[in-house]
């Protein structure tokens, strides 16, 4: 199997965990399951690890993108959570991949 070929499995893997099916726009994907994290309906915070998260300014914000062509923005899967993000910086949005088990207050 090729690297591509390898990619495309993967990838198609990651989308059925979480749920998504392809539509007409489709972002990169950046893996954050490093990262503790929460998102409430608007915002996803994240940060390294619980004191940079509960610090003043240690932690990362990213607003959810939400994007005309899907109903919804936030994908769970069983361990993985996928969230269409917008960071607000040159342009980027992209798929960001958390862990479920490193949510705060995990649901």
């Amino acid at each position: 199997m090729n690297l591509i070929e390898q990619y495309e499995s993967a990838k198609k893997a990651l989308y059925e965990h979480v749920g998504f099916v392809e539509d007409w726009v489709v972002y990169a994907i950046e893996d954050r399951t490093n990262m503790v994290w929460h998102e409430d309906g608007a915002e996803v915070k994240f940060a390294e690890n619980m004191e940079k998260f509960n610090s003043d300014e240690n932690y990362y914000v990213d607003e959810i993108y939400t994007q005309r062509f899907y109903k919804k923005w936030v994908y769970r899967g069983n361990e993985l959570t996928m969230i269409f993000v917008d960071t607000h910086t040159d342009g980027n949005k992209f798929f960001a991949i958390f862990l479920n088990s490193k949510e705060v207050g995990n649901r």
